[in-house]
């Protein structure tokens, strides 16, 4: 019942003054003692208590005059042994106090290199095809698998967040999304994401997207700078060639990974029906682009291809992050002495009225 005393008292105290003690041994929540060997004080302090009440007890009874017979017990007498169990309380309440209890704040603070991440995604008009997941648009394909991995960096726990920014392309580069840490606003501008319908607006400018992400990123203060550049085919606009985009790419110190999403390449016939074929694409670029860069190359035929791919990219691309750690303490004796205070007082009146005894 002490013991419960105690924590109860420690539980219900205000945080208290900073103090310079070291939380040492804990004992329940926040709760320390930072000078523990004190409650060594206890068992014998306890036995002394023992030892004077049953001395004066044995002194008491020796009363020849009284006879032998039973008398009645008085309220006072059944409730005898509260007097001492307020002083084996007071006791307890006294020692704990001198264990120093602190409450103990432990403070996590992360320090991180932070990767940057420019998510490129083509929404050229063979983006309609439904190659990679019968029923689904590579658009919508793409557009699930890369929100699932900016969810996973923007809001990481384990290996810290990473600032991620939304771009696309077709005949024309487009920053949908600057760089954020808030997905929630990131997955609007991802959800809003539509393939071109217009053919003038239609193409797949791989070199002018590669190269509106590494100007975004070069303004950027992040020491680790990456993109990932999605499509579906061959750059076809001539005037910001893809190997070009890489060389500044390299130059402003920008990984790049790219991946190829397809699984057939899609042409028309003499009446302007679409049909798959069998002919593969040419990848080169791409590879090359990636290599100049320190990047890698990924091919996804399917949807859970390309969920591997970004599986991928997400291992070899994790956020340094040193953690420190340390506490602050608060001293709760003040509670203990006081509670012991109350109760030895409590003790004494009790001894000194309704349980007093004649010597």
């Amino acid at each position: 019942m002490s013991a419960l005393f105690c924590c109860a008292l420690l539980q219900a105290a205000p945080e208290g003054v900073k103090s310079t003690a070291e939380a040492r041994f804990h004992v329940l929540g926040d709760l320390y003692l930072a000078d523990p060997w004190a409650l060594l004080v206890i068992p014998p302090a306890l036995l002394l208590l023992w030892w004077g009440r049953s001395r004066r007890g044995l002194e008491s009874g020796r009363v020849p005059n009284v006879p032998r017979a039973e008398l009645p017990r008085s309220w006072s007498q059944r409730l005898g042994w509260i007097p001492v169990a307020l002083q084996a309380a007071a006791l307890l309440l006294a020692a704990v106090s001198l264990a120093r209890p602190v409450r103990g704040n432990a403070v996590r603070q992360t320090v991180s290199e932070g990767i940057d991440i420019a998510l490129v995604v083509d929404r050229s008009g063979s983006m309609k095809y439904d190659d990679l997941e019968k029923g689904k648009s590579r658009l919508d394909v793409a557009k699930e698998v890369v929100g699932a991995f900016a969810e996973r960096r923007m809001t990481d726990r384990v290996h810290a967040a990473d600032n991620c920014a939304l771009l696309t392309f077709a005949q024309y580069p487009m920053l949908l999304c600057p760089f954020t840490l808030d997905f929630g606003a990131f997955k609007e501008f991802l959800d809003s994401l539509q393939y071109v319908k217009n053919e003038v607006e239609d193409g797949t400018a791989i070199g002018r997207g590669l190269a509106k992400a590494v100007q975004l990123l070069a303004e950027s203060g992040a020491k680790s700078k990456v993109v990932v550049l999605l499509t579906d085919g061959e750059n076809n606009v001539p005037d910001v060639l893809p190997l070009k985009a890489a060389e500044l790419a390299k130059e402003k110190g920008v990984r790049v990974y790219t991946v190829l999403a397809g699984r057939f390449a899609f042409q028309e016939d003499v009446f302007g029906r679409v049909y798959a074929t069998e002919r593969e694409l040419d990848a080169t670029e791409l590879e090359e682009i990636a290599r100049l860069t320190g990047g890698r190359f990924f091919r996804a035929k399917d949807r859970d291809g390309l969920e591997q791919v970004y599986t991928e990219i997400e291992t070899l691309e994790r956020t340094e992050r040193r953690e420190e750690r340390f506490t602050e303490t608060y001293d709760v004796y003040l509670s203990l002495l006081l509670g012991a205070l109350a109760t030895y007082l409590a003790a004494w009146v009790s001894l000194a009225t309704w349980a007093r005894r004649l010597p």
